[in-house]
């Protein structure tokens, strides 16, 4: 079982549009490939927005624990506003209370209470979904407002995902990755066969795909290029094809600026299913056959 992850330095790319279409392709496209999707940008999940599947089971992701005074043995001692490092306990008519938004769950005060008052609550930092797309099962997850831990999350969605598709016999694993550097794309990335960083020809994404680069280098992922709206700066385009050639690395497509992958979006639907005769759905659809080869996860061809 193969593992793709797609991957930017930034957002708004096309990442996600790319990963749709890309399940567009793996059941109806000229290479047919059994896969089992995953959207991993936990933070900013919108996956789900192109494929519009229906949810089978639903879960919660318990992201951390909070301090909790009990009061009924709390002797007002105040040691635990002495250790709280994020002045997440304040005091007032001598009554010690713990702000939820401010504590850490560092569980200081819970170690150094002399009354054993305090309890760490666990918390519930967001949910997660097995749905059944159209094309084909999709594990998805949101995290609630102001919670931390997408990186962990992002874990648990691609173990999931990796269960599913392995109790399944599917050949290949498609990961919907968060943009940027950080831990979710860390987690992402972990133990894919490949990662492909989506670009635009702009100073920023030329800077932010070295970036992520450097960061699939730093933990071993084999990674490929594909540029997003390369007819739009060809000087850009030309020096991202420079910066990867000096680097080694392949860039497996160039897809041209088309007002047809708006219409998709507005309308749910992948570029590639909406109109495959579209200029961008035939480079996406090339795209997608060098990616499959790049993989050999192909299962036919039809």
């Amino acid at each position: 079982m193969r593992q793709l992850v797609i991957l930017s330095g930034k957002g708004g790319t096309g990442k996600t549009s790319l990963a749709a279409a890309f399940a567009h392709l793996a059941r109806e496209g000229p290479c047919l490939v059994p896969l089992v999707l995953a959207d991993a940008d936990v933070d900013a999940p919108n996956l789900d927005l192109i494929l519009e599947p229906r949810r089978i089971e639903e879960h919660e992701f318990v992201g951390g624990s909070k301090a909790e005074i009990q009061y009924e043995t709390c002797d007002a001692c105040g040691v635990c506003a002495d250790v709280c490092r994020f002045e997440a306990v304040s005091e007032s008519d001598g009554r010690f209370e713990i702000d939820p938004l401010a504590c850490e769950g560092c569980a200081a005060c819970f170690h150094e209470c002399p009354a054993h008052a305090i309890r760490m609550q666990p918390q519930v930092a967001g949910r997660w979904y097995r749905s059944e797309s159209r094309y084909g099962p999709l594990i998805h997850a949101a995290l609630l407002p102001a919670h931390e831990n997408s990186g962990k999350l992002v874990t648990l969605v691609k173990q999931q995902a990796r269960l599913l598709a392995l109790d399944g016999g599917y050949a290949g694993l498609l990961v919907d990755g968060p943009p940027g550097i950080g831990c979710p794309v860390i987690s992402a990335a972990a133990g894919a066969d490949l990662a492909l960083i989506v670009t635009e020809p702009t100073v920023a994404g030329i800077h932010d795909m070295e970036r992520i680069l450097a960061t699939t280098e730093h933990f071993r992922v084999a990674a490929q290029v594909c540029i997003n709206k390369a007819d739009l700066f060809p000087t850009g385009t030309e020096q991202i094809l420079d910066a990867c050639r000096r680097k080694g690395i392949g860039v497996v497509g160039c897809i041209p600026f088309d007002e047809t992958v708006t219409e998709a979006m507005v309308r749910g639907e992948p570029v590639t299913a909406y109109r495959p005769d579209a200029p961008a759905s035939q480079a996406i659809s090339q795209t997608w056959q060098a990616v499959v080869l790049r993989m050999n996860i192909i299962e036919r061809k039809s």
